[in-house]
C-alpha cells in the first residue's frame, strides 16, 4: 500500500468527465495499481478512483514541459496580482485495462510518500449474520415453543428454501423465516413460502413464524394480519455470551 499526501488536482475521462481542482488530499495506491483519492472531510467514499484491472504510469515532468524557471505573477484588468498556476512535480496516469477510462492525477507539492507491506488480509469476519441466527435457532428450536422439534434447515420449496422447518408440540409444521432486521419484504417472503407449503397435504396446515433481531412496526402488523407469529431473537443470549450487564446500546 502506497500512501501519498499531496497538493493535487485530478482529471477523469472516459464514460464521464470529472475534475478535482487543486487541493490537499490523500492518495492510496494499492498493489493492483488501483488509485483512490480522499479528502479530509465528507463521505468515507473516495472523491474519485480507478479500480483494477488498470495500469499506473508515473510521469516526472521533463525539461521540455518544465524548464524550472520561476513564473512571474501577472495582473488582472484592475491591476490586482494573480498567483501563478502551480507547477506540477509529478503526474500519475492511471488507465483502465478494459475501457478507455483514464484518471490523471497531477501532484504539485508532496508532503509524504510512503509504502507499506500490509501482507495477506484474512478478510472481514462477520458475527450475527442470518446464517448464524439460523444455526443457533435450529439448535435451540424450543425458543418457538416448548416441545418443538427441528425438521430441517433450508427446507426446500419450488421458490427457494425456508430457513427452518419445525414441528410444534401439537405436531403441526412451522415454517420459520429469519432476518437480522425484519421488514415487510421478509413477511411477504414467508407468505409465499407458506402458501406453497400448505398445498402439500402431507404437511399442511403449516403456520409461519417471522423471526428477527428487530422487527419494524409495519412488518409486525402485516405478519399478525397474515396469521404469523413474530419472534424476536437475542443473538448474544442465543450464542451464550450475554453477561446480563446493563448496556446503553
Amino acid at each position: 500500500m502506497r500512501i501519498i499526501v499531496a497538493d493535487c488536482s485530478a482529471q477523469y475521462s472516459g464514460r464521464l468527465q470529472a475534475t478535482l481542482p487543486p487541493a490537499r488530499r490523500v492518495l492510496l495506491v494499492k498493489a493492483d495499481s488501483s488509485l483512490l483519492i480522499f479528502s479530509e472531510l465528507g463521505s468515507f467514499k473516495p472523491l474519485n478512483w480507478m479500480a483494477a484491472p488498470c495500469t499506473i504510469h508515473e510521469i516526472e515532468p521533463g525539461s521540455e514541459e518544465d524548464s524550472g524557471a520561476e513564473i512571474e505573477p501577472g495582473a488582472d484588468a484592475d491591476g490586482a496580482e494573480i498567483e501563478p498556476a502551480p507547477r506540477p512535480v509529478r503526474i500519475l496516469h492511471v488507465a483502465a485495462a478494459k475501457s478507455n477510462d483514464v484518471l490523471e492525477v497531477t501532484l504539485y507539492r508532496v508532503f509524504s510518500d510512503e509504502s507499506f507491506d500490509l501482507g495477506l488480509d484474512p478478510g472481514l469476519v462477520k458475527d450475527g449474520v442470518e446464517d448464524h441466527l439460523q444455526h443457533f435457532l435450529a439448535e435451540q428450536i424450543e425458543r418457538i415453543g416448548e416441545g418443538a422439534r427441528l425438521v430441517s434447515r433450508e427446507y426446500p420449496t419450488p421458490i427457494g428454501p425456508v430457513d427452518i422447518m419445525a414441528v410444534d408440540a401439537e405436531g403441526k409444521h412451522v415454517a420459520i423465516e429469519i432476518k437480522r432486521h425484519g421488514g415487510i419484504d421478509g413477511v411477504e417472503q414467508l407468505t409465499r413460502y407458506c402458501k406453497l407449503l400448505n398445498r402439500d397435504p402431507l404437511i399442511s396446515p403449516v403456520r409461519g413464524i417471522f423471526a428477527a433481531q428487530t422487527i419494524t412496526p409495519q412488518a409486525r402488523t402485516l405478519a399478525q394480519d397474515r396469521g404469523f407469529e413474530c419472534l424476536l431473537l437475542d443473538y448474544d443470549d442465543m450464542k451464550g455470551t450475554d453477561d446480563g450487564s446493563l448496556r446503553l446500546f
